[in-house]
Order: structure tokens, then sequence, then C-alpha cells
């Protein structure tokens, strides 16, 4: 089975970090949320409890994602140890993730030269490597960025696909208890 971290530094995206987590575990991935402290607080004030606390070993991961907000976006990029984990963990052959303002600290690492990417609109003009492409999820190579909370869903299945699980058996499988949920309440 996969092996995810999903980093939350403080002032984290909420949609971005929990729809990721969320989804990944409906696939049976094992998903650890990893912060700052044993709980972080979002930018939109909401206070989650996490797995385990930053810094850590990344070797143990298949994947790494970092999920958007500010100023954690600014935060994860800012944090040197976190910067050289994510170079070794990506030089393992291993996946890294990110979406909204996160990729500014993939740029950091070094990981989006030449390489397409995406990201919230503005935030291109913080990344001097890469090549911007307005799509809502690009992949390149073990890279994967997103735009933000708007395609939060669709970066979440596509990390589900890369990690070997099934997202269409997800897809089909929302699908059928919103049917059921509207025909109760119709």
């Amino acid at each position: 089975m996969a092996k995810v971290a999903v980093i939350f530094a403080p002032g984290f995206e909420e949609i971005e970090a929990l729809t990721v987590v969320d989804v990944l575990r409906r696939a049976q991935i094992q998903v650890d949320m990893v912060g700052w402290a044993d709980s972080v607080r979002g930018s939109h004030a909401i206070t989650v409890e996490m797995d385990q606390v930053w810094p850590l070993s990344l070797a143990p991961y298949d994947a790494v994602v970092l999920p958007g907000g500010m100023p954690g976006a600014a935060t994860l990029r800012d944090q040197e140890v976190l910067v050289h984990a994510l170079k070794a963990h990506h030089q393992a052959g291993k996946l890294v993730a990110a979406i909204c303002a996160a990729p500014i600290a993939l740029a950091q690492a070094g990981l989006l030269a030449d390489k397409n990417y995406t990201c919230y609109d503005g935030f291109e003009q913080q990344i001097t490597d890469g090549h911007y492409v307005k799509e809502s999820v690009v992949v390149d190579d073990r890279v994967i960025t997103s735009r933000g909370p708007a395609s939060a869903m669709a970066f979440a299945y596509e990390l589900v696909d890369q990690l070997g699980g099934n997202a269409q058996a997800l897809r089909s499988e929302e699908r059928r208890v919103g049917k059921e949920c509207r025909s109760r309440w119709s």
C-alpha cells in the first residue's frame, strides 16, 4: 500500500489539505498528516490534529503533498530542512506534489526546473524555473501541481491514480451516493 505525507504549515489552505487526506484515505492509501506541532491552524482558523510532527524522515513515504494557503506555502518554502528533504525525496524517484501557492516550495527545492507546472494565479511570477501551464492539474515526471481550492478534487484524484489507486471507482461511488441523497431529499 502506498504511503503519503501531507505537510501542514500554519496558515495552510484547509480545502486543499483535507480534500487530499480524505480522498486518499477513501482510496485505501495510508496518509500521515505531518505538522509543525501536534495541531496546526489553517488560513481560515480551522485547527487540525496531526498524526506526526515535523521534522521527520520522508524516506518511508511514496509521495509528499504540500497544500497551499498563506502564509503556509511561504513557510514551506522557507523551511530549509524541508526543502532539502523534498530534493532527496524526488531524487529517490518518489512523487512530490503541491497545490495553489505551494509550488513555490518546489521551486525553492529546484524541482520545477525544466518541468511544466501550474499554481494559483500570480504565484508563477515567483517561480523562475519551469514552464507555467494554466491547467487544473499538471503532471510532469514525478512532480504533480494544481491550481487551488477549486481543483482540489481533481488534484486528489490524480494523486490516487499516480499512487496505483482507482480514482474512477471513487468518482462512481460518490455519484451513486449523491444520487441516493438527492432522491431522499426530493
